[in-house]
């Protein structure tokens, strides 16, 4: 123990798990809260206050899931919260995200580029159950399974709003709406 009475193995542990979890997950999460809100800044904002939420409760983390598990679904929380805060429904950003997560440039062709400001716009139209999973199983690329564990619901719910999701969205895509 020293002067101060804090134990510094034990807060360098926390710090370089805390060090390990943004490095290994930062750019999912921020992905994640992007495709939710399609917005980058509130995507960064998002980010930050999950890493914040993590801090606070690293804790009480009970190692019943994975981290990842346990952090998207708290992204998936300030996501949900940033919604109610802001009526983020209402507004557009037009933008994209690329594989790697740098935003396209002005560069990108123009079709391209209207078609995902097009598949964007749309889902960040779709209620929240319908795109959790598409984000979760799509851009995510997690299994049935573990989106249903993120979302704590079953396989089968899984599997049935991503049919449901994948026909509102094509037929929003399609009809123009």
């Amino acid at each position: 123990m020293n002067s101060d009475g804090l134990y510094p193995e034990i807060k360098q542990t926390e710090q370089e798990l805390m060090e390990s979890l943004i490095r290994d997950y930062a750019l999912d999460i921020k992905k994640i809260a992007f495709l939710y809100v399609n917005d980058v800044m509130e995507s960064e904002d998002i980010l930050q206050e999950v890493f914040i939420a993590c801090y606070q409760n690293l804790h009480k983390f009970r190692e019943e899931s994975s981290y990842r598990t346990w952090l998207i679904r708290i992204t998936i929380n300030k996501c949900k919260d940033h919604h109610k805060r802001w009526s983020v429904r209402n507004l557009f950003y037009k933008a994209s995200v690329d594989p790697q997560g740098d935003f396209h440039s002005a560069e990108e062709p123009l079709l391209t580029k209207e078609k995902t400001e097009e598949m964007m716009s749309q889902l960040s139209h779709l209620s929240s159950k319908y795109k959790e999973v598409l984000i979760l199983y799509y851009y995510q690329e997690l299994t049935m399974e573990e989106v249903g564990k993120v979302l704590s619901i079953s396989s089968n719910t899984v599997k049935s709003r991503l049919l449901r999701a994948k026909k509102k969205l094509k037929e929003k895509l399609e009809g123009g709406n």
